[in-house]
């Protein structure tokens, strides 16, 4: 494993104390900051032999009990900071040649403690723009005439406008177009959030969007993609910070 640190006093990378929040309003002027300027190329014909790691943000008190956390920028909790402590030794048999994260600090920090230094914050990490759903839970929403919802069906604006499932896709096409070059020489960690690393795991495998909604990935655990040939496949999904890697 390369690109590793030992962690230390953490800084939100949008600016604020790691115990004070942002609203979704605040970062969306502050991720203006973090809107990549690297080329974007098309996904080439031969893929290079890395492979991409996917790390989840640990536990929030959002995530804890299942509320929509899109733009508002929490940091971890204590038992989230534990998790993340553990995944050094997940991301030890890769060979880590570049980790791009979400600026918000829930997945910044959780690189951090993953013992990871981050080379790229990028805006198109975030996590889905939820609108009028930030901070509510999917349940509240079924019990309000919407049986069987989910963010999949659309969001309605809120404080933010909110996004569809094709505009994060979108999103994720840039992220992935990012990495193709770094990929030619070893093993990518992308650190972001539950849902838009779903939407990109859908899109790199050349799926439709919506196939992300059948898949589940836990606060704090870690997925790698890889090909077959000239095939993108899923290797590992959903490893906890406790279980060998394999690889």
């Amino acid at each position: 494993m390369t690109a590793q640190t030992t962690p230390g006093p953490f800084t939100p990378p949008l600016g604020e104390e790691p115990t004070r929040p942002l609203t979704a309003a605040q970062v969306a002027v502050a991720r203006e900051r973090h809107r990549s300027a690297d080329v974007v190329d098309v996904r080439p014909v031969r893929p290079g032999p890395g492979r991409l790691v996917l790390l989840r943000h640990g536990e929030t008190e959002w995530s804890r009990v299942g509320r929509h956390t899109g733009w508002t920028d929490l940091p971890l909790t204590e038992r989230g900071r534990a998790g993340a402590a553990g995944l050094p030794g997940l991301l030890e048999p890769y060979n880590i040649v570049h980790v791009r994260a979400s600026p918000l600090q829930r997945a910044a920090e959780t690189a951090q403690l993953a013992g990871l230094t981050v080379d790229a914050l990028d805006a198109d990490l975030m996590e889905w723009d939820y609108g009028a759903e930030e901070g509510r839970t999917t349940e509240q929403a079924r019990q309000e005439g919407r049986p069987g919802w989910s963010v999949f069906d659309g969001v309605p604006p809120g404080e933010t406008p909110g996004e569809s499932v094709e505009d994060v896709a979108s999103r994720a096409s840039r992220v992935l177009g990012r990495l193709w070059g770094h990929l030619d020489r070893g093993d990518v960690v992308l650190a972001g959030h539950g849902h838009h690393l779903r939407v990109l795991t859908a899109v790199y495998l050349r799926q439709t969007p919506y196939l992300a909604n059948s898949l589940e990935l836990e606060a704090g655990h870690l997925c790698v993609l890889g090909h077959h040939r000239t095939t993108p496949t899923l290797r590992h999904w959903n490893l906890a910070p406790t279980l060998a890697a394999p690889v």
